[in-house]
């Protein structure tokens, strides 16, 4: 197995681990040229997405590739506030004793508020830092993170962006005219362009810094067909990308605005050398889709194969790729695929056609029966329209429940802002700030039955989807700590969803 030439229980040198922050031990002096940088991942709110990262919890890899893009010669540290139990606590701990000269926040949309927050409370510690925001929701909203603790929001892919704003704060000069950079402060600096920022070529991007956290931190629940006994349930795992984007166009996914409908690869061997070089043997791939460039997906294979790479993978599919290149999976297989992600999305053609998905059930069926044939597991993705009556959730259920061996998870479907679908429903919003609950398992417009019984039917269809998983038809023999740790995340990843009406003003919860 390839592994990292630092030893486990070792750390950057000269800092100690504190809520997976590296904190420098006293007397560490830092040069006039070096800076110090200190880069958050926020910790959620939402039962549901604390509820799901009780299943899976993986590296801040967007701070990694931001880490990466900066000179070296600059202090960069990274603070996953998902790993503290007092997040506050943690944040004032690591300003006070790192005492950046930049602060990076990145945040899903779910997460706006958060980062909001966090701003405020950095800039009271920090009154002369400087203070950037990226991510998802920098990128689609960037209005709404209009507040005066912010310094600048990076829409897009952040590498190049970031290392000019460091480049201009270390030569003490204005964040104003970098590409993709927005100023806030009202008038014409915030106007959001007509034109989405468009992703660089991959190849320009870093091997992301895993040096600045802790490895062993970070797992998800690992989905086979058949593992060795006693193999973990929860093992460690590290986060690769190989490309940008996807071909395809369904209405409700921003990606084929971001990438200009197409996929885009990074270069073959920068994709081994990075997983060779990682401690962890399963590697959980976070493309939009790993293998809908069959060529590149074919070379990637047999570039792992011939550099003696052995690890287990996790990767994300469409039924119409498996289908249509089934030797590329069973080649995938036979270096160490063992599940992939299939997007189902609904049950009947008529729902799948009108969000343009391009698939049918007929073909996502038999793309489960491929896959399957292979000893591949399949994790099946649905969406919950908010429209739904009991009779569809019933329905959805039945479906899933006749399903061979897999895994099913389920989305509220809720499109990203700036797609034709968001369009479509933006003003039938029933919430103040949609933003607050745009994690796709909130419905953001009213619901046909009451909040409450949606939000029943829609946990008795996560408890449907777990009860299948070919580990637990197989009675996969894991360790007793596992067993006992995947009951606890089943009970807090369904309580989740079925405490979600209170996420909403009383007055909606029927």
């Amino acid at each position: 197995m390839s592994r990292s030439t630092r030893p486990r229980n070792s750390w950057p040198p000269e800092t100690k681990p504190v809520f997976g922050f590296h904190l420098p031990l006293k007397g560490k002096v830092h040069s006039s040229e070096t800076m110090k940088i200190l880069l958050i991942k926020p910790k959620a709110r939402l039962g549901s997405i604390l509820g799901l990262q009780a299943f899976q919890l993986l590296e801040p890899l967007e701070l990694g590739y931001l880490a990466a893009a900066v000179s070296p010669k600059h202090d960069v540290r990274i603070l996953d506030l998902r790993l503290a139990r007092f997040g506050n606590r943690a944040l004032k701990r690591a300003v006070q004793t790192f005492g950046p000269d930049l602060v990076g926040l990145t945040g899903y949309s779910h997460e706006g508020s958060i980062v909001k927050e966090l701003a405020r409370r950095i800039r009271r510690l920090l009154p002369l830092g400087k203070i950037v925001v990226g991510g998802h929701h920098a990128t689609v909203a960037p209005e709404d993170l209009d507040i005066e603790e912010i310094d600048a929001i990076v829409r897009g892919e952040g590498c190049g962006p970031f290392r000019s704003l460091v480049e201009r704060l270390e030569a003490g000069d204005s964040f104003e005219g970098i590409g993709d950079v927005m100023i806030p402060g009202g008038s014409k600096a915030m106007e959001k362009p007509d034109e989405w920022p468009i992703f660089p070529d991959p190849a320009t991007l870093p091997v992301p810094r895993r040096d600045l956290w802790d490895c062993r931190r970070y797992s998800t629940v690992w989905l086979a067909e058949d593992l060795p006994a006693g193999h973990p349930l929860f093992p460690q795992v590290s986060t690769v990308r190989t490309s940008w984007g996807c071909k395809m166009k369904c209405s409700f996914c921003i990606v084929p605005f971001l990438c200009e409908g197409r996929h885009w690869p990074r270069p073959v061997q920068s994709v081994v050398d990075e997983i060779a070089a990682v401690s962890s043997d399963h590697i959980y791939f976070s493309d939009d889709e790993n293998f809908i460039d069959v060529d590149f997906a074919w070379r990637l294979a047999e570039g792992l194969e011939k550099a003696g790479v052995q690890k287990r993978y996790f990767a994300w599919t469409r039924s119409t790729t498996v289908n249509g290149s089934p030797e590329l999976f069973r080649k995938w297989r036979s270096i160490g695929l063992d599940a992939a992600f299939l997007g189902f999305e609904f049950s009947t053609d008529a729902a799948l056609k009108k969000v343009v998905k391009g698939g049918t059930v007929a073909g996502n069926e038999r793309a489960l029966d491929v896959l399957r044939s292979m000893g591949i597991a399949v994790h099946a993705a649905f969406m919950v329209m908010p429209d739904f009556d009991d009779g569809d959730f019933q329905s959805l259920k039945d479906y899933v429940e006749r399903l061979p061996p897999c895994e099913c998870s389920f989305t509220v479907c809720t499109p990203s802002p700036g797609t034709p679908d968001y369009s479509d429903i933006e003003r039938k919003i029933w919430v103040d700030n949609p933003h607050d609950l745009h994690d796709c398992m909130h419905p953001l417009t009213p619901t046909a039955v009451p909040l409450r019984r949606f939000a029943q039917a829609f946990a008795d269809l996560t408890k449907a989807g777990t009860a299948n998983i070919p580990m637990r038809v197989n009675k996969h023999r894991a360790p007793h700590l596992d067993l006992v740790r995947i009951i606890l995340a089943e009970g807090r990843y369904n309580r989740g969803f079925r405490r979600m009406y209170r996420d909403y003003p009383r007055e909606l919860w029927g």
